[in-house]
């Protein structure tokens, strides 16, 4: 069999274990092509290395050699031909986190706002991308999970979240004000938009796309000041996923350990992730979140000072 076929049955198997899989397929696709072009009949060592080498940052190379090392260790325990590259051979991953962004309701509303001038004049698409920015800040959804709602998915206890990033199906509740909003965004709808199957859509007559939101969102943040230009650091989209995390725990006023992992399970639950660890990456030392800690370490030091 030759390397893409074994890179086929590979990226097939992790699809059918609920992994999408998209993004790292097409980099084990495009070392198959490779090796199978060297005349490889096995996966080597040497070749993944050379394969991995020619991308265009040392990280990328990394992550390269990392995603073809696990793809080896698969193809190893059936047919020890297969080699299987040292651990970080090219040197460990660089995982730095970037600045977060935390924007408050302000900021929010400006591009809100500003999302109502946006063209075409008058039809549904400046509305569109107003309400999504809104739903968005308001419950934390990713942006392909908005774009990708459906008039069905919309139910008397909230909205219903299918095909998410780990291909979960999720129920997310509403606040009466996002519920009321969104009502009003339908009646909007109905008169402005033909019908059809998507919740959101524009003035193509169809919904639109996570990628398109996101962009559409730089674009009014730098609008209204909140963003620098080209290449400059700033809020995106998923700054308001960020914020709507690091807000909801700001809310919660407990010292109770208990009560505080079980808000962290319902938290990480609500923003789909697949394990609780994803929900943490999320939180900030923000000046609420340390005065909480502040009085809770203080009155945990004053209970053992008392006994």
């Amino acid at each position: 069999m030759t390397i893409v076929g074994h890179t086929e049955r590979y990226i097939d198997l992790k699809r059918r274990l609920g992994v999408k899989y998209e993004v790292a397929g097409g980099i084990l696709l495009g070392y198959a092509r490779y090796a199978d072009a060297c005349g490889d009949r096995s996966v080597r060592s040497g070749r993944m290395v050379e394969w991995s080498s020619q991308a265009s940052t040392v990280d990328s190379a990394r992550r390269r050699l990392e995603l073809l090392r696990n793809f080896a260790i698969w193809l190893h325990a059936e047919d020890g031909r297969h080699e299987v590259p040292a651990r970080n051979i090219l040197g460990p991953r660089q995982r730095t986190r970037p600045k977060p962004h935390l924007l408050t309701w302000e900021q929010i509303g400006l591009v809100m706002e500003a999302a109502l001038a946006l063209p075409p004049a008058g039809s549904i698409t400046p509305l569109t991308i107003h309400f999504m920015i809104g739903l968005v800040a308001a419950t934390g959804l990713r942006a392909s999970e908005a774009a990708a709602l459906r008039l069905s998915d919309l139910t008397v206890d909230g909205l219903v979240i299918r095909e998410t990033k780990f291909r979960k199906t999720r129920l997310v509740a509403l606040h009466p004000s996002v519920r009321n909003a969104l009502d009003e965004y339908l009646e909007i709808r109905n008169d402005l938009a033909e019908p059809g199957e998507y919740l959101f859509v524009i003035s193509t007559g169809g919904p639109t796309s996570g990628q398109y939101l996101s962009s559409i969102f730089t674009r009014l943040a730098r609008s209204v000041g909140i963003k620098g230009g080209q290449g400059k650091a700033g809020p995106s989209l998923h700054s308001l996923r960020h914020s709507f995390a690091v807000r909801s725990l700001e809310a919660f006023e407990s010292a109770d350990p208990v009560k505080v992992s079980r808000h962290m399970a319902a938290l990480s639950t609500y923003l789909g992730h697949a394990h609780i660890s994803s929900t943490y990456w999320y939180l900030e030392g923000t000046p609420a979140l340390l005065q909480s800690i502040a009085v809770a370490t203080e009155n945990a030091h004053s209970r053992r000072a008392a006994r």
